[in-house]
């Protein structure tokens, strides 16, 4: 049977870091003097130094607007259609970013399928008839769209390219991961809405996969979801934008469900039979610090273990599905310098459900 691998990974994100910014404006729709002293240590807790964004931070402490243009004017926040609007136009930009730091030249017209994952962004024509067009591939190529899964979309995107390239081993798959996190800030006082919304910045990455033996072998993927957890992550189209629910509760109950994976130990489970000792490699889903101290956690691993993901977290934050595809590029960029040649890795993201995506890789 033919083994799909990811063979490089290109990445991208807009050019203004909004991280500083963002959290000196939000501090203004605080009037809770205790929400606010807890905002102000989970800021110096959450292990991100950096998120980024196509809006240009206004910089100005005494005026209270968060960007230049005035995108995000309070009590003027614009209308879901405006921020689609926004997506349309810059989206693209970002997308050609990504690839051509995937180095495609000369390869362009070899690609077969274009797999596109975003949850942040609807029009139509689709964002991947956009990126055939900007990007020079074949107008026939054979296009897919995975809409408004979240963070585990990566996962999901990954199966597809693993599917494509296992039923056609001359297949050779472009996947992009294309997020713009930033266009769904919403005015409020919500404390848990804010930490939310903390976390998330814009990114894109594009993905090679193709039969050629060379860079991360993809095993076999799993999927898993936690009884009545429903509620704990949403997404939902709403007037003005796309509103974000991650409950509090979420880090708890990943902690005990992979503790419950850890302990079955068979064949059943998102390990497969496995321990995580099995796995040198990790490739974790940055959703936030206190998601991957829950793996960590449940799954029994050293602290260091998922220091790829903690790096991404803290260098761009949460892109959404984006995420992921980081983490790999720098377990691929350490390939033969940190990280072996030939070493077993298990990735893994969550999202709405509550859900997790898994799926089990090998360096070459």
């Amino acid at each position: 049977m033919t083994t799909a691998h990811i063979n490089r990974i290109g990445t991208a994100v807009p050019p203004n870091d909004v991280h500083g910014p963002f959290v000196d404006f939000v501090r203004h729709f605080i009037t809770d003097r205790r929400d606010a002293a807890l905002f102000k240590r989970m800021v110096g807790r959450a292990g991100i130094d950096h998120r980024y964004s196509f809006f240009t931070p206004l910089g100005d402490p005494d005026r209270f607007e968060a960007d230049t243009e005035g995108f995000y004017t309070p009590d003027a926040f614009p209308s879901t259609a405006v921020r689609m609007a926004r997506f349309a136009k810059t989206a693209p930009g970002l997308a050609l970013a990504a690839i051509d730091d995937l180095g495609l030249d000369g390869e362009r017209e070899r690609i077969t399928h274009l797999v596109v994952a975003s949850c942040t962004g609807f029009i139509a024509p689709g964002i991947d008839q956009l990126i055939v067009k900007a990007a020079g591939l074949d107008p026939g190529v054979e296009r897919t769209g995975v809409g408004f899964m979240g963070c585990y979309a990566a996962v999901n995107s990954l199966r597809l390219a693993h599917h494509f390239v296992r039923s056609d081993p001359t297949a050779r798959v472009l996947v992009v991961n294309l997020e713009l996190c930033t266009l769904h800030f919403q005015q409020t006082a919500d404390l848990e809405r804010l930490l939310s919304m903390l976390l998330f910045g814009d990114g894109c990455a594009a993905t090679l996969v193709t039969a050629d033996e060379t860079g991360i072998a993809l095993r076999d993927f799993r999927a898993a979801t936690i009884e009545d957890s429903a509620e704990a992550i949403t997404w939902n189209v709403g007037d003005q934008g796309f509103d974000m629910h991650l409950s509090g509760e979420v880090p708890g109950r990943i902690a005990r469900a992979l503790a419950f994976e850890n302990a079955r130990n068979d064949d059943g489970g998102l390990l497969r039979g496995t321990r995580p000792a099995d796995y040198p490699l990790w490739a974790v889903h940055a959703g936030g610090r206190t998601i991957l101290d829950a793996v960590e956690t449940g799954f029994d691993l050293a602290p260091e273990t998922l220091a790829w993901s903690r790096g991404v977290l803290r260098d761009f934050g949460n892109m959404s599905s984006a995420t992921l595809m980081f983490v790999l590029d720098r377990i691929l960029k350490g390939v033969g310098t940190t990280v072996a040649r030939a070493a077993d890795g298990f990735g893994v993201a969550f999202g709405p459900g509550l859900a997790a995506e898994s799926f089990r890789f090998r360096t070459v």
